[in-house]
């Protein structure tokens, strides 16, 4: 009957859309998971990126210069006043001055990592505490550049000199080397700073002047070590 159709349609339709307007299998669906529990709501918004967030704490960045006088004017703010830099200079030179000081006075805080620990130390004032043959190689190469402006016979003489000088100063340094390694494993018998690297580290400061070394010697010719 159509009366009867029409009752059934509408008492489907309220039963389907519900008392508030809403769809009943609408809501259970997005209401529930296949598990049947609640689905967690999202927060309604992209995560942001990174470097996104980071250029939030810094804060706005300032546009690029459009010209080079710009850009010059850019830098020279940036750079301070003139009595500004002035004062910086003045105190980079005043930390460099008391570093290099420190360093030659032997602070192990200060030296280089070839000059650190107490067996370099020990070394130094070993060599320091003898006077080297070796300590004529930098006068000698000194010798040798103003001889060669000079007559090839007097060239020729200087330079056998020379050459019988730098093989005296050759077993001079070797005998060095031995010698202070074998006090090193005395003084130091666990170190492993040994070997050539501790005597090509000798050689070289006996080879230099005396007032030029680094750090500078802390006992003089003769003295007990």
């Amino acid at each position: 009957m159509p009366f009867g159709k029409s009752g059934d349609s509408d008492a489907h339709a309220d039963q389907a859309t519900g008392d508030d307007g809403s769809s009943a299998l609408g809501d259970s669906s997005t209401e529930r998971t296949v598990t049947g529990k609640a689905a967690p709501q999202g927060k309604g918004r992209p995560t942001p990126k990174r470097r996104d967030a980071e250029a939030r704490r810094r804060g706005p960045v300032a546009p690029a210069p459009l010209t080079a006088k710009e850009a010059r004017a850019r830098r020279k703010a940036n750079r301070g006043t003139k009595e500004e830099r002035k004062a910086a200079a003045a105190e980079r030179r005043a930390r460099s001055a008391d570093q290099r000081a420190r360093m030659m006075a032997g602070e192990d805080k200060y030296l280089l990592p070839r000059d650190k620990g107490p067996v370099r130390a020990f070394a130094r004032d070993l060599v320091d505490s003898r006077r080297n043959f070796l300590g004529l190689f930098m006068p000698m190469a000194l010798i040798l550049l103003v001889a060669l402006f000079l007559s090839p016979q007097i060239q020729s003489v200087v330079t056998l000199v020379l050459f019988v000088m730098m093989i005296f100063m050759a077993i001079d340094g070797y005998l060095l080397g031995r010698r202070i390694n074998n006090r090193v494993r005395e003084r130091f018998p666990d170190t492993p700073d040994g070997g050539f690297k501790l005597g090509w580290y000798t050689f070289v400061r006996a080879s230099q002047v005396r007032k030029m070394r680094a750090p500078k010697p802390r006992v003089g010719p003769g003295d007990a070590v």
